[in-house]
């Protein structure tokens, strides 16, 4: 009897909803509003958009490559097993570190309003404090954490979809008003930091051996999910825009969702509003430590993904270690903007080669070679645009870090092919048999036991 498939429709929806509607949206919109003022909310719809185009790409390889890795899996089968999609391989491991440094700078900006300090110093003592008891609750093996992922997803769309409804009774035409709108450019220029705040969505793909009827579930829960968190992030986008001046946006940009719940529930709001914010950053990190770092280790190091998924990994932890000792200095070195910027241009890039090879595997996956056409052309254009407006506004190297990125990328991947001689491999074909495998080797242990 085949054992039952544990993701329908709506269960693969709300977790792409919860992946989605995390740290990003609290990190994302004051950054953004700085840039694309009360046209933030266009922002937010063009990276619905493009978060849709890559969606439907995404989608269609998994149903053609039903495998747990995901993206490393995509490119693996669209360039093969060389050091082209291996260097690939080792960078969406470093963006996936990136992006939990990200998570946890956006932490240390929210704690400190609870304690009153606007101390650089102190905000990175709680983000580098947050990163390291997930580590050791990790290494301890905390299942009653990974459980309550479902409660803090419920009560941080409850404060976002209450703040919204009541937000938008209170709305000041002036500050969404015409004469108010930055140029057009500017706009653009802050797709990068939305589609950022989209990020997630493709965590629906890694469930794909789990779905149930993934030929038809996968296409519509990848839809249904960024459709929704498109509609809720426009609205809050507007929400915080029209309740809040921009001058008041660029001062708090780091917590400015929860500086417009100031004026209209007053400290509690804006207290209930941080508090969520540090919820949904906590959960993110806990939720993306593992996963992300331990996988993305054994794929680096070793050239496979585990057959066995397990949370309590006692026997597995060099991929925690190695992982937090990367992640330290970034928390450490890099400024809450420089970190997502990055973060976001990686995945970006990663995301956009993917799209590249997926037009490679047209014909076997059966996708519209336009919408396909379209999320490549999306992904590579909101990178170029951001690294242009970064390099003009902030970051003026913004280009040569990305390119030291992929070197460093390329290097590592050398080095292991030369001195471990590990290769990331297809997941799908032997990955299929090798699983086959585990679990007749399993049956056979429990008859002995």
């Amino acid at each position: 009897m085949s054992e039952k498939k544990v993701f329908g429709l709506w269960s693969a929806v709300f977790l792409g909803i919860g992946s989605m509607v995390g740290a990003g949206i609290f990190i994302v919109i004051g950054q953004a509003g700085t840039i694309a003022g009360n046209l933030v909310w266009f922002s937010f719809l063009l990276g619905g958009i493009a978060a849709l185009l890559s969606g439907y790409s995404l989608a269609k390889l998994a149903i053609k490559y039903p495998s747990r890795g995901g993206i490393v899996e995509y490119l693996v089968q669209s360039y093969g097993e060389g050091v082209f999609s291996g260097s690939a391989g080792v960078l969406f491991y470093f963006s996936q570190l990136i992006a939990i440094a990200a998570v946890a700078k956006s932490f240390g900006a929210y704690g400190a309003i609870f304690i009153a300090s606007s101390s650089e110093n102190m905000q990175n003592f709680l983000a580098v404090g947050i990163v390291g008891l997930f580590i050791l609750i990790n290494l301890i093996g905390a299942s009653l954490v990974a459980k309550s992922e479902n409660i803090i997803v419920f009560i941080k769309l409850s404060v976002l979809v209450l703040f919204v409804g009541v937000a938008m009774l209170n709305i000041n035409p002036n500050l969404l008003s015409v004469s108010k709108m930055p140029s057009f450019i500017d706009m653009l220029f802050a797709i990068g930091l939305t589609f950022f705040a989209y990020q997630g969505f493709s965590v629906i793909t890694n469930t794909v051996e789990d779905m149930q009827n993934p030929t038809k579930t996968m296409m519509k829960s990848m839809t249904i999910a960024i459709v929704l968190v498109g509609i809720l992030y426009i609205l809050t986008s507007i929400a915080v825009l029209g309740n809040l001046p921009l001058s008041k946006v660029i001062e708090t940009k780091d917590y400015a969702l929860a500086e417009a719940a100031k004026p209209i529930f007053g400290t509690l709001g804006f207290q209930i509003m941080a508090a969520t914010a540090l919820l949904a950053t906590a959960s993110a990190i806990n939720a993306t430590l593992y996963a992300a770092t331990e996988i993305g280790y054994t794929l680096a190091k070793d050239g496979d993904l585990p057959t066995v998924y397990k949370y309590n990994i006692h026997s597995s932890y060099g991929g925690l270690i190695v992982s937090g000792m990367l992640i330290l200095p970034m928390i450490l070195f890099l400024n809450l903007s420089e970190v997502t910027t990055i973060a976001a241009l990686v995945v970006l890039i990663i995301q956009g080669v993917t799209h590249i090879g997926h037009l490679f595997k047209i014909k076997e996956t059966k996708a519209n070679i336009w919408l396909v056409s379209g999320a490549a052309v999306a992904m590579f254009g909101i990178a170029i645009l951001t690294i242009y407006y970064t390099s003009k506004h902030s970051m003026p190297h913004i280009g040569l870090y990305i390119l030291g990125a992929f070197t460093v990328s390329f290097g590592i991947e050398v080095l292991l092919r030369l001195f471990v001689g590990r290769v990331i491999k297809k997941q799908i074909q032997g990955g299929v048999i090798r699983r086959i495998e585990d679990e007749l080797e399993s049956k056979i242990h429990h008859k002995r036991d």
